[in-house]
C-alpha cells in the first residue's frame, strides 16, 4: 500500500491567540447567511468562548431550526431576516457598513456572492485600500506560526495590492504580539531575474517595503526553502539575512502559490489556518465548508482581535 502524505495530526486552535480573543471586547458578528450546520455551530462555539456575540442573518426558519439541533437558545441575539444568497450577505454587510456588526462572517453562501455583498459600494464597507486576505497557520501543537497572503481573494495581485497586503500582514503580526516580524516575499529564486518576472516583483517589494513599513523586517526574492530552511540557508551562506530560514510571513505572488502553501501546511503538517480578509472597514472572516471546528474558532479569534483594534 503506497505511504500517505497526509497528516493525522489533529490541530488546534491556537492558545494565544484564543486567549487575546477572550481579553478584548466581544465584537458583534454578522454571520451571512447563518440557518446550516457549521455557521451555526461555529457561531455557538466562539460565542460559549466568550469571543463573540453573534448578528444572524437569512431565512429565520432555516437558523431557528439549526440552533434548535444545537440545543441552543437564541432568543436573546438579533436575527436580520433575508432570503437566499445575495440577500442574506447584502443584509450582513450593511449590517457591518451601518456600524451595527463589527466583523462580517461567511455562512452558508457561495464565496463569490458573500465578497460580492462586501465588495459592494451599497455596503459602505470600502476603505480604499485593497481587500486581501490573510492566513495565519499554527503548527499541529499550536508552538510555531507561519502566515501566507494571499491564498483565497486576489488572483494575479499587481505590485499595488501586494503593498497593501504586505503592510496588513504586519499590522495583523503586531497585533497578535509579534513587535518586528520578518516577512518573506516568495518566488523561484534569490536573485532578480528578468525571466522569473516573481523575483524582479519580489526584489521591488522588498525595497518598498524597508523604505514605508516600520518595525518589520523584509528579504526577496526568496525561494521557498529559503524562506524556511536555517539549514538552507547555511548552504547557500545567506545567514546575513535578516529573514531567510526564520521567516513569520510569505508574500506569495499568485493566489496558485499561495493555496498551495496553505493546502500543504495544513493537509502535509497538520497546521490549523485562521483566515482574515482585510482592509475593508470591518474584518471579514471568509470561512470554508472544509475548515474543521479549530480553524473557524481561529478565525473567529483573529476578527474579534482586529475588530478591537
Amino acid at each position: 500500500m503506497p505511504q500517505s502524505f497526509l497528516s493525522d495530526a489533529t490541530a488546534i486552535a491556537p492558545a494565544h491567540i484564543i486567549e487575546m480573543a477572550q481579553k478584548a471586547a466581544s465584537p458583534r458578528v454578522a454571520i451571512a447567511r447563518a440557518g446550516a450546520p457549521l455557521p451555526m455551530l461555529a457561531a455557538k462555539e466562539a460565542t460559549e468562548a466568550n469571543m463573540m456575540i453573534p448578528v444572524f442573518t437569512g431565512e429565520r426558519h432555516m437558523i431557528e431550526a439549526e440552533a434548535e439541533k444545537l440545543n441552543w437558545n437564541i432568543s436573546g441575539f438579533e436575527l436580520i431576516e433575508a432570503e437566499g444568497e445575495a440577500a442574506s450577505g447584502a443584509a450582513a454587510a450593511l449590517a457591518c457598513g451601518e456600524g451595527r456588526a463589527d466583523v462580517l462572517m461567511k455562512g452558508q453562501l457561495h464565496t463569490d456572492a458573500f465578497m460580492r455583498a462586501a465588495v459592494s459600494r451599497d455596503a459602505g464597507l470600502r476603505t480604499g485600500r485593497r481587500f486581501v486576505h490573510i492566513f495565519h497557520i499554527t503548527t499541529a501543537d499550536g508552538t510555531g506560526s507561519i502566515t501566507i497572503s494571499d491564498a483565497a481573494v486576489n488572483v494575479t495581485p499587481d505590485i499595488a495590492t501586494r503593498q497593501d497586503a504586505t503592510a496588513e500582514v504586519v499590522k495583523l503580526l503586531h497585533k497578535l504580539g509579534n513587535a518586528r516580524p520578518k516577512v518573506a516575499f516568495l518566488s523561484a529564486t534569490e536573485s532578480a531575474i528578468e525571466s522569473v518576472p516573481s523575483s524582479m516583483e519580489g526584489r521591488a517589494l522588498r525595497d518598498w517595503a524597508r523604505a514605508n513599513i516600520a518595525d518589520a523586517d523584509f528579504s526577496g526574492p526568496l525561494a521557498f526553502d529559503l524562506i524556511m530552511s536555517p539549514k538552507s540557508v547555511a548552504t547557500k551562506k545567506m545567514t546575513d539575512d535578516p529573514v531567510a530560514g526564520k521567516a513569520d510571513a510569505i508574500i506569495v505572488p499568485d493566489i496558485v502559490s499561495g493555496n498551495g502553501l496553505f493546502k500543504s501546511f495544513v493537509y502535509l503538517a497538520g497546521g490549523c489556518a485562521g483566515g482574515i480578509v482585510m482592509g475593508a472597514k470591518v474584518p471579514i472572516l471568509l470561512t470554508s465548508r472544509a475548515d474543521p471546528p479549530a480553524a473557524r474558532l481561529s478565525s473567529v479569534a483573529l476578527g474579534a482581535i482586529m475588530a478591537a483594534a
